[in-house]
């Protein structure tokens, strides 16, 4: 599995000339309403494997969390499953609300 930080993830993103990754938010409801990363997708961890079939086997997904260790759990679960593009963001929603957005809240 591959690894991108806040600011590789926010300059992906921003480059128009490079398609998007689905951003995978698998922490819980609460989590997502106290913040998120646009454009990102809730799909808490515990329903990954009911939902497998809702993603992409081909697409770039990014899996975030917390901190990074929740989504990290669900990208090697997901590359065991066979998909090939899977990206953790490392130190989750704190790391883009300390590098990348500081208006962002933090828990």
């Amino acid at each position: 599995m591959q690894q991108i930080t806040a600011p590789e993830l926010a300059d992906w993103l921003a480059d128009e000339a490079r398609p998007s990754p689905f951003l995978l938010d698998v922490r819980e409801n609460w989590e997502y309403e106290t913040c998120h990363i646009a454009g990102s997708t809730l799909m808490p961890m515990n329903t990954i494997p009911a939902r497998i079939d809702d993603l992409d086997e081909e697409a770039a997904i990014v899996c975030i969390c917390h901190h990074g260790a929740r989504s990290m759990q669900v990208a090697a679960f997901l590359e065991h499953n066979g998909f090939g593009k899977v990206i953790n963001l490392t130190g989750g929603v704190h790391a883009w609300a300390v590098q990348v957005d500081s208006t962002m809240p933090k828990y």
